[in-house]
C-alpha cells in the first residue's frame, strides 16, 4: 500500500526536531533524496510511483510546497529547510520533491549532503506543454480551474503574435532550476549561469534523466537505490499512475514555430543544456544497461575485491 498524498499536512518550517539519534541505526535509513522537480517534465507521473512504493519500501514522502510556488527560497528558509532535511530523524529515510531550485548545503555547514535527482525534457517540447497546462489543464485534475483558462489562442498563434506565454524568456527555466540560489542563475540569457547548471548536474547530481526516456531513469534509480526504488520499473510499466498526467488539447507546434524560438540566444543554451544532460545520462545508461530482443536489462556487478591483506 502507498502513501496517499493526502494523508496529512506537515509545515515543514515549524516542526520540533529530536536530537536523539537511534544505536546502531542503518546507513541506508539516514538516505534523504531530493528531487527539485521542474515544472512539465512528467514530474507528476514520476512522482506518484515514490508516493506508490513508500508505504512498502519504508520511507516517507514529503511535498515541498513554496508560496506561489515560488523555486528561490529566502535565506532564512534556506537554513530553516537544511536543518529539516538533516535533522528531522523521525522522517528518514525520506524523498523530498517539489518545484524548487538547487540548494547547495554545503554553505551551512553539514556534514553529510542529500541525495539530488531530476528529470529534463526538450525546452520547446515543455513550454508547449506548459503553455496548454495553463489553459486547458490535464487529466489528474480535471476539473480545477487554471490560470489562463478560457484563452483559446493556439500556441502556434501565440507566436505568430509576438505573445508574452510563448516568449523565449519562457523557456529559461531548466538553467536556473539547476543553477540555484544565486541571483544571475535567474538572469535570462546569462552565461555563468549555464555554466554553473552544468556543473551542477556533474557533480552535485546522483543522475539526470530526460522525460522521453523516462523508463530507462526509473530502472537505473530502482538498480542504484533499492531501498527507495524496488519495484518501480514494474509499477511504472503496469501502475495506472505512472501515465497520468497528460495536459489536455494540447497541438503540437509547426516547424515554423519552432524555427522561430529556435533563432533565440536563449533557446540555444537551454537546448545546449538540454543534450549536456542527455549526453550525460546515455553515458550512464550505457555503462549500466543493455539491450537484448527489445527488453532493457541491468549490467550485473562488474568489480570484485582481491588481494585482501593481512591475511587472516
Amino acid at each position: 500500500m502507498g502513501c496517499s498524498q493526502n494523508d496529512y499536512l506537515i509545515f515543514l518550517f515549524d516542526i520540533t526536531l529530536d536530537p536523539r539519534r537511534e544505536a546502531g541505526k542503518d546507513l541506508e535509513d539516514d538516505v534523504v533524496i531530493i528531487y527539485n522537480r521542474v515544472p512539465k517534465t512528467a514530474s507528476t507521473s514520476f512522482t506518484n510511483i515514490a508516493y506508490d512504493l513508500c508505504g512498502k519500501n519504508h520511507y516517507h514522502v514529503l511535498h515541498i510546497n513554496t508560496t506561489k510556488n515560488n523555486p528561490v527560497m529566502s535565506l532564512q528558509d534556506q537554513v530553516r529547510f537544511v536543518k529539516n532535511v538533516t535533522e528531522w530523524r523521525e522522517m528518514k529515510p525520506a524523498f523530498y520533491h517539489g518545484h524548487v531550485s538547487f540548494l547547495d548545503f554545503t554553505k551551512f555547514g553539514v556534514k553529510k549532503k542529500p541525495i539530488y535527482i531530476n528529470v529534463i525534457r526538450d525546452p520547446i517540447e515543455r513550454l508547449v506543454s506548459y503553455y496548454y497546462f495553463l489553459r486547458f489543464g490535464d487529466d489528474y485534475r480535471p476539473g480545477l480551474r487554471r490560470r489562463k483558462q478560457g484563452d483559446k489562442k493556439t500556441f502556434d498563434e501565440c507566436v505568430s503574435a509576438g505573445g508574452s506565454d510563448c516568449a523565449p524568456e519562457k523557456l529559461w527555466l531548466q538553467i536556473p532550476f539547476f543553477c540555484g540560489h544565486y541571483s544571475e542563475c535567474w538572469n535570462v540569457g546569462s552565461q555563468w549561469a549555464l555554466e554553473q547548471a552544468k556543473y551542477n548536474l556533474v557533480n552535485e547530481y546522483m543522475l539526470v534523466g530526460v522525460t522521453e526516456e523516462l523508463e530507462d531513469f526509473v530502472m537505473m534509480l530502482e538498480a542504484a537505490l533499492p531501498r527507495f526504488f524496488k519495484g518501480a520499473t514494474e509499477l511504472y510499466k503496469t501502475g495506472k499512475k505512472s501515465h497520468l498526467r497528460k495536459t489536455s488539447e494540447k497541438k503540437p507546434p509547426t516547424k515554423e514555430s519552432i524555427a522561430k524560438l529556435q533563432q533565440s540566444t536563449i533557446w540555444k543554451m537551454e537546448n545546449d543544456f538540454y543534450e549536456f544532460a542527455l549526453e550525460q545520462f546515455q553515458f550512464v545508461r550505457a555503462h549500466a544497461v543493455r539491450e537484448k530482443d527489445g527488453e532493457l536489462y541491468l549490467l550485473a556487478q562488474n568489480f570484485f575485491y582481491e588481494k585482501i591483506y593481512p591475511k587472516n
